[in-house]
């Protein structure tokens, strides 16, 4: 494959933008776009954590996801009855990430909760999530430090994401929602700017694969989290 459907190389990942400060009333917010995927990231902080986590004498961070009626192409009901297996599995990931970079001690006794409403949906939903979900998180951090709630930032590092995958036989960056729809090897991967691994889910949909074409999509994604990384930064930069 030279080139995919919508004119990338199969190393290249989809345009990326981070615009910050983008809701008011939120501690931290960041709207992130990939592509034709966009989604609204909110950082709010409380007082107080989940009972079981009080006589720890260390913060939280936490997520919810959710996706709009109209943001892929018919209409999704609302999840009404509480979340869906896959909408629970997606905030648990991107908990789990934020968690994975931050020094919940130095938070206190404070809650993060992270809010990532999917405006739009073509692929990479979750792992655009967690990328600006990192942002907005930042911020709060940020504005904790300012409000004099905390004594320095809790965040050790950034943490981004993004999928890859075996398309027509070619490992490719960033899947969007045509190329996911019929890939041959679909996998989503989470890491720190440190170059950590927080999570790698990968499945096959048909064969199975061998161990070099692992091997390969791990390369292809590690490059394309350098490249959020940057854009993490550029927008944090901007907001300072």
């Amino acid at each position: 494959m030279a080139e995919r459907h919508d004119g990338r190389r199969p190393d290249q990942g989809r345009p990326i933008t981070i615009e910050t400060g983008v809701t008011p009333y939120a501690e931290g917010s960041a709207l992130i776009a990939t592509g034709d995927t966009r989604v609204l990231c909110t950082a709010s902080v409380q007082e107080g954590v989940p009972a079981w986590r009080e006589r720890s004498g260390a913060g939280w961070v936490t997520a919810e996801y959710a996706m709009l009626p109209r943001a892929t192409h018919t209409r999704t009901s609302r999840e009404r009855s509480g979340p869906r297996g896959r909408t629970q599995e997606i905030q648990r990931l991107i908990g789990r990430s934020l968690r994975s970079v931050t020094d919940m001690r130095l938070l206190g006794p404070h809650t993060v909760t992270v809010d990532c409403d999917v405006l739009q949906a073509d692929g990479g939903t979750r792992t655009a999530s967690i990328t600006g979900a990192c942002v907005a998180l930042e911020l709060a951090l940020r504005w904790m430090l300012g409000e004099g709630l905390v004594e320095r930032t809790a965040v050790r590092e950034k943490v981004a994401a993004v999928s890859v995958g075996i398309v027509d036989g070619t490992p490719c960056l960033d899947l969007d929602y045509r190329e996911d729809a019929g890939a041959q090897v679909d996998m989503n991967l989470v890491a720190t700017e440190s170059g950590g691994l927080v999570e790698v889910q990968g499945t096959a949909e048909g064969d199975p694969f061998p161990r070099r074409e692992l091997d390969a999509l791990l390369d292809l994604g590690m490059a394309g989290i350098d490249t959020l990384l940057a854009a993490q930064a550029q927008a944090l930069a901007d907001a300072s």
